[in-house]
């Protein structure tokens, strides 16, 4: 992908301070776009993002706030225009899981689940959509997962919220395809982060077993991805969801 294809645009990236939001980010800016990085708590590690991408010659802020909230996630995406006058891309990363089996899941673990990374999605959505639809332009790119398409053992509330993410982005993007707003979902398999890596090595060949490529993917390849929606090379694709799993789900 050409440098600098992403100039003079900004994007909110949820989520941004480790694992695939960081990549997103920071492949974002290294196109040339302006990147809103939204974390929740982990202030040192959003710090050092900020850093990254200013260190490329690119322009970041952080802004803390919890997606789940529908006034903390009008915050998060007002923080767009107020800093770089626009909103063209946004991608909805932040995610949480609480797994558990169903006989035994909590209802305050379903429903923390559902409210962040669903109603989270919901609420970034409605307070970017007023924007984009009055530039006549925007990206948004939803996180799914490949537990969200398949199902997963002791992830019902994971699975549910990302499940509901695939249906917003197919309704999302019949409503707005005439705005000339794209939404599409990235549906990742395994892809190695703090949470793979602190797996034992017995968990990690089990993974792998179930994998025809046989290892875990990068956190940089699905922001490769998300570059490419982001895009104008992927302005006739809408209400798609991509898989990036190594072929365990086809």
């Amino acid at each position: 992908m050409s440098d600098r294809i992403l100039e003079n645009k900004t994007a909110v990236v949820t989520g941004a301070s480790r694992g695939i939001g960081r990549a997103v980010a920071v492949k974002l800016a290294s196109l040339g776009a302006n990147i809103v990085l939204n974390y929740r708590s982990s202030v040192k590690s959003v710090e050092e993002v900020v850093e990254e991408i200013k260190a490329m010659g690119g322009n970041a802020v952080a802004v803390q706030g919890d997606v789940s909230s529908f006034a903390e996630a009008e915050k998060i995406i007002k923080a767009a225009v107020e800093n770089f006058g626009s909103l063209d891309i946004l991608v909805n990363n932040a995610g949480i899981t609480k797994d558990g089996l169903l006989a035994r899941m909590k209802e305050e673990d379903f429903d923390s689940v559902i409210e962040t990374n669903l109603k989270g999605t919901f609420n970034c959505i409605r307070h970017a959509t007023p924007i984009m639809m009055k530039q006549r332009r925007g990206r948004i790119i939803n996180m799914t997962s490949v537990v969200g398409v398949a199902g997963n053992a002791g992830q019902v509330n994971y699975a549910a919220s990302k499940a509901g993410v695939i249906g917003i982005t197919k309704s999302a993007a019949k409503e707005l395809a005439t705005r000339g707003i794209t939404v599409n979902a990235i549906a990742p398999g395994f892809i190695q982060t703090d949470m793979t890596d602190a797996l034992s090595d017995k968990v990690k060949e089990e993974l792998l077993s179930g994998i025809p490529l046989k290892r875990l993917g990068q956190a940089e390849e699905v922001a490769e991805l998300a570059a490419f929606l982001a895009s104008d090379s992927a302005s006739y694709i809408t209400g798609q969801v991509i898989n990036i799993n190594g072929g365990m789900y086809m």
